[in-house]
């Protein structure tokens, strides 16, 4: 199979990185200075975080769709747009990433950090025409109060996909991608499992449940193919503190294979869910080696082999 970067021609991160780096760093101000803490308590700012996001993909030329519901008087929407597959337009590859913040944090890296990504994405894929559909979305109302029992939006739109009987291959929910540290005993780990992983916060990480564990290689290999950015990799139980808490586990509930690509949160990141989760923290150069991997991963990923369904 002839590589995504030989068929769909994008720029190769040398020539990508500085500029991706400054857009993400934009993005990311906008969202987590300029806009600021975004929910369903401060729905203007939610309700600008959408517009944001919606302006940025249409100025790439997308045609964005909105899904809508309502939090009580309050209408939330997830946002997506749709780059359809030439050969096989029925098997979908999503993306996505959560808008909100928690309550008290402007969310720079929980989750300003993953939007900038999405959005960035959908920039380097603009042009493409993949073989199978991808699909990226901004997802409402990730942090709680609807984590993980309320009507976070990935659950909305993960509902509604099964209900059509979409075909949806893999998931890869972005969760937090700013922070990176070469400093030693920077990371940190649930259970054992410092015993098997680096002590330095330098690296991306690839998480899925056990269901999902053959499209985390699969994604882990097509990352690899295109990135020599380290990342690491784990399938294990959902009940591990960290798992499960992102939007990949409104899939799994629908029987979806996904998985998580983070930073690895607070087990690294020492702001999270605080005041001081700021965009000054966090680490754009990195960043943007992050995603410039991940546009080609899913380019790959879109592009075969092919792989039995992903229904459990």
């Amino acid at each position: 199979m002839p590589s995504p970067a030989a068929t769909v021609d994008l720029p190769s991160a040398d020539g990508t990185t500085q500029a991706l780096a400054r857009r993400l760093r934009n993005h990311t101000v906008t969202l987590a200075a300029d806009i600021g803490e975004r929910n369903v308590s401060r729905p203007d700012a939610l309700a600008a975080a959408a517009d944001f996001i919606r302006t940025e993909w249409a100025t790439q030329g997308h045609t964005v769709r909105s899904q809508s519901y309502r939090v009580g008087d309050l209408n939330c929407e997830n946002l997506e747009i749709t780059m359809a597959g030439a050969g096989k337009p029925e098997q979908i590859i999503v993306l996505g990433a959560h808008y909100d913040s928690v309550a008290g944090s402007p969310g720079a890296d929980d989750n300003a950090s993953g939007v900038a990504a999405l959005l960035e994405i959908g920039r380097l894929l603009a042009p493409i025409r993949p073989e199978r559909t991808i699909r990226l979305v901004a997802f409402v109302n990730e942090e709680a109060p609807f984590f993980p029992f309320g009507e976070m939006g990935s659950r909305v739109y993960a509902r509604a996909a099964r209900q059509r009987g979409d075909d949806i291959r893999v998931m890869m929910s972005l969760e937090m991608l700013g922070c990176y540290n070469d400093r030693p005993g920077s990371q940190r780990y649930p259970l054992f499992m410092r015993w098997f992983y680096p002590d330095r916060g330098n690296f991306i990480a690839f998480v899925s449940n056990l269901a999902s564990r053959r499209v985390l290689r699969e994604t882990v290999r097509a990352f690899r193919a295109h990135s020599d950015f380290p990342c690491e990799s784990l399938a294990t139980f959902s009940f591990v503190p960290g798992v499960a808490w992102s939007d990949q586990l409104s899939f799994w509930r629908e029987g979806y294979r996904a998985l998580m690509v983070t930073d690895t949160a607070f087990y690294r990141y020492p702001h999270y869910h605080t005041p001081l989760d700021t965009p000054d923290r966090l680490c754009y150069p990195a960043a943007a080696r992050v995603v410039h991997g991940l546009a080609l991963a899913a380019v790959e990923l879109a592009a075969g082999p092919k792989t039995r369904s992903t229904s459990r």
